[in-house]
């Protein structure tokens, strides 16, 4: 039995790619690719930058 979430978690999205390794290395690299392009959005409207019309965010 897993016990520890992060292995339960790797377990899950192993599975979510029918066990495919790469498939599920993929995934997290595109999830990871764009949690760092809204973590760059809010950066930029923490700064002021983004303009008023922007639907950036959401």
């Amino acid at each position: 039995m897993i016990t520890d979430p992060n292995e339960r978690a790797i377990d899950q999205i192993v599975a979510a790619c029918n066990g495919d390794l790469r498939g599920a290395l993929k995934a997290l690299l595109l999830v990871n690719e764009h949690l760092e392009a809204e973590l760059a959005q809010l950066y930029a409207a923490a700064r002021g930058e983004l303009t008023g019309g922007s639907k950036l965010l959401h």
